[in-house]
């Protein structure tokens, strides 16, 4: 019996769709950072864009003003990070000056590119609406195996 692709990717994480501030705003810095990954605008309309890689993609939606007087936090209930995969070390150390020499705020700076520990080599940094932002290089040890 053949396998179909889709059964592949049972389980798997389809999209993740995220509420903004300002699309605007969010779109250029997640169109920016989402294309150093290798990730293409899936979908645009009005009030939002998708960014694509593979059969996963991320959708930022224009929030309702009325809803926009209450700021996103981290600590809250809720989505703590988006965390994802580099392609190694140096991609992590050329989005973290790319992320610097745009101005956007680098979390735990004083650990940096440590802070998730000694075997975690990675950047943390702020999207637009302060929502943390994880790029993680591969475990040097795990792929020496």
């Amino acid at each position: 019996m053949a396998v179909s692709d889709e059964s592949h990717q049972a389980g798997l994480l389809h999209h993740v769709e995220i509420y903004c501030a300002d699309l605007k705003v969010t779109a250029e810095f997640w169109g920016w950072f989402l294309g150093l990954l290798g990730y293409s605008v899936y979908q645009e309309w009005p009030g939002g864009r998708s960014y694509r890689l593979g059969p996963t993609y991320l959708v930022f939606v224009q929030a309702e003003q009325r809803f926009c007087h209450e700021p996103y936090h981290r600590c809250r209930p809720g989505l703590n990070h988006l965390a994802f995969h580099a392609a190694s070390r140096q991609q992590v150390d050329e989005v973290t000056e790319l992320l610097r020499s745009r101005g956007v705020r680098i979390l735990y700076e004083d650990r940096h590119p440590y802070a998730g520990g000694p075997g975690c080599y990675a950047v943390y940094f702020e999207d637009p609406d302060r929502m943390k932002v994880e790029l993680d290089a591969p475990d040097q040890v795990t792929l020496a195996v």
